[in-house]
């Protein structure tokens, strides 16, 4: 009795003999002769409640039994697998798994019903509870790896459309010389920069083969009812992490600091902007729109899980493409940059409404705050940049020196290509002009919304076409100036006329005509004829004069006169042709018609003088019949300089 006493919990074997001795002393009780009634009917009581005890004690000792027992077969089930770990128990087939999963469905629940045994903190009760938790432990590593091999084995590549990248088209490159810039190239750029294998078809996929989802399924409920939720997400985020990661090498994604985004040369910053566009839709509607799903699938019914796992997926991926996006927001503001900031701005306003959809629980809010203000600043450097394109072309280099042929400016090629393009942007320029602050995705929808404006070319575009056509009279100002480095008075006219001609051929053939209006169209249309017919009196008003009776030849009228007022002609028609052959009118509709015009007030002029001298002179001192004439006269702007002096030599 005092071992007993001396133990503060009683132990199954100690109950027995506790037991055991009572019913002893009672029976040596009930043998005395000296018991009374009352004494008698208390070892009754006594008897009947120590049999209650016995009862009760063979019951928790059946109980324990049957508890050892269930825990060895399960226990049996878990070790089986470790002793094999060369093979997946999902590999096995379905009745291998499940069985695994009864296994620990099994220790669970013992391990939720071992309060109900009494327990022995120094005993063998406390040891099969350590016992049932180390097997349990066991099992939980095992789904873990499960986890990861199921997560690899069954992982599913995206579609071709969505693996490589290839542009095609040209760039606008701007120089402050305008001289390196060449037609084709401008020609190819004014046609807005594509990706050749860019499709508006982006879709969810499966990353996992759907006949896994129900292992995983199944794996993240046992582990979460084991509470070994934690494990589990720490090992799906890692895995599918990793998934992203190569996901990300196959795309050519490059990790760059913002100062390698501010030292690097515009052509390869330009293809990494492309890049960018392209990657920031792919992952966003396929793949993270995809790896969403995913995790909804497996985790939805555990609450905010599903979206923990998958911020915890997205967020460094979303980290590095949006650090790109500041970077290139901390840039210059310099010209050949604008059509790469409005291609970003758009490619993220297009993308808000997906973004919001993938973050929108409060954890993700720090990412919607992001995404918007990288938008926001990429749309204020784009604003910037455009209004102040017209500064560019009013600050451009002027040479001392006059282009040579009287030709089509670079500086004219450039900007009128330059804003050609940005028609394309019309309703984002639009947009950003009169709403330079981009605060919620509701603008976004207001910028969605105002495509239909955008077919119709109604006033609302108003702020862009102003802004324009500012740009085209900086652009007229610069060729008033650039033409009076010439010295011929007509070659200034040749100058402004092939510049202004080639504005409006510019203006009627693209978006802009829709910008500028008829008005402006017809406005400089006059003004080519303008420089046209100027050319023709700075031209030709001094030579045609040599054939007219009112001039210093008219008082004489003998042979010699009139063989003077020949050659005086020729020498003054071969110095137009020596000099303005080399002259160039590029458009060949209006060369021609400038020649035409020419030759029909020259050759009517000459026509009339030599049928009047024709009687007093002879053929051989006309030096240049009218055919002759009309023909050179079809020579002149062809950009080639050629003499006439050989002519004169054979007829000799």
């Amino acid at each position: 009795m005092g071992d007993y006493k001396s133990s503060s919990t009683p132990t199954h074997e100690g109950e027995q003999h506790l037991i055991a001795a009572a019913r002893h002393i009672m029976q040596a009780l009930r043998s005395s002769s000296f018991l009374t009634d009352d004494l008698r009917k208390t070892l009754s009581d006594l008897e009947s409640h120590l049999s209650a005890i016995a009862a009760i004690t063979e019951s928790k000792t059946e109980e324990f039994s049957e508890f050892e027992k269930r825990l060895k077969s399960a226990e049996e089930k878990v070790f089986s697998w470790e002793s094999n770990d060369q093979i997946m128990i999902w590999d096995s087939g379905p009745v291998e798994a499940s069985n695994y999963l009864k296994s620990i469905d099994e220790i669970q629940t013992l391990i939720q019903n071992f309060t109900s045994l009494s327990v022995d903190e120094y005993g063998k009760h406390k040891e099969l509870f350590y016992r049932a938790d180390s097997v349990l432990q066991l099992a939980m590593s095992r789904l873990e790896e499960e986890l990861i091999h199921i997560l690899v084995r069954y992982e599913q590549y995206l579609e071709p459309e969505y693996m490589s990248f290839r542009l095609s088209g040209a760039d606008i490159v701007y120089d402050e010389s305008f001289d390196s810039v060449e037609e084709e190239s401008i020609e190819e750029a004014s046609q807005r920069n594509r990706y050749s294998n860019e499709s508006d078809d982006y879709y969810v996929v499966d990353l996992v083969q759907p006949l896994a989802i129900p292992h995983l399924k199944s794996i993240a409920k046992a582990m979460f009812a084991s509470n070994y939720g934690y494990e589990f997400c720490h090992s799906f985020i890692n895995t599918r992490k990793y998934a992203l990661d190569e996901y990300l090498v196959v795309l050519g994604v490059q990790i760059f600091s913002i100062e390698d985004v501010l030292k690097m040369e515009w052509t390869s910053l330009n293809l990494e902007i492309k890049k960018w566009s392209w990657i920031m839709k792919i992952i966003i509607r396929v793949y993270l729109a995809s790896e969403k799903r995913l995790c909804e699938q497996i985790l939805a019914e555990f609450g905010s899980v599903s979206s923990f796992c998958f911020l915890d997926i997205s967020k460094a991926t979303m980290a590095c493409l949006l650090n790109f996006g500041e970077a290139i927001a901390m840039g210059s503001r310099r010209p050949e940059k604008l059509f790469s900031l409005l291609d970003m701005y758009e490619v993220l306003a297009d993308l808000l409404l997906d973004i919001d959809a993938l973050f929108m629980e409060e954890t993700g809010s720090f990412m919607r705050i992001e995404f918007h203000e990288l938008m926001k600043s990429l749309g204020n450097l784009a604003k910037t940049t455009f209004l102040e394109f017209g500064n560019a072309i009013a600050t451009s280099n002027t040479s001392s020196n006059p282009f040579s042929g009287g030709g089509i400016h670079p500086l004219t090629r450039y900007v009128m290509n330059y804003i050609k393009t940005l028609t394309e942007y019309g309703r984002t320029l639009n947009f950003l002009i009169n709403d330079q602050c981009i605060e919620d995705s509701n603008q976004a929808l207001e910028l969605e919304d105002r495509q239909g404006i955008e077919d119709s070319f109604s006033s609302a575009f108003y702020p862009t076409a102003h802004h324009l056509l500012s740009i085209t009279s900086t652009l007229k100002s610069s060729l008033d100036s650039r033409s009076k480095l010439y010295k011929d008075a007509a070659l200034q006219h040749v100058f402004l006329m092939n510049n202004i001609h080639y504005m409006v051929q510019k203006v009627k053939s693209s978006k802009l005509m829709f910008f500028f209006g008829d008005e402006w169209i017809r406005e400089h249309i006059a003004k080519v004829q303008q420089h046209a017919t100027s050319y023709e009196r700075a031209t030709w008003s001094s030579v045609l004069s040599l054939l007219r009776d009112d001039n210093q030849w008219s008082h004489s009228f003998s042979k010699a006169s009139f063989r003077e007022r020949c050659r005086a002609f020729s020498i003054a028609f071969e110095e137009v042709y020596k000099s303005q052959t080399g002259w160039s009118i590029p458009d060949l509709e209006l060369r021609e018609g400038l020649q035409i015009s020419t030759a029909q007030n020259v050759i009517q002029a000459y026509r009339t003088f030599v049928g009047r001298i024709s009687g007093n002179i002879s053929d051989k001192d006309v030096k240049y019949t009218v055919d002759d004439l009309e023909k050179y006269l079809f020579h002149l702007f062809e950009g080639s300089p050629r003499s006439l002096h050989h002519a004169f030599i054979r007829r000799r």
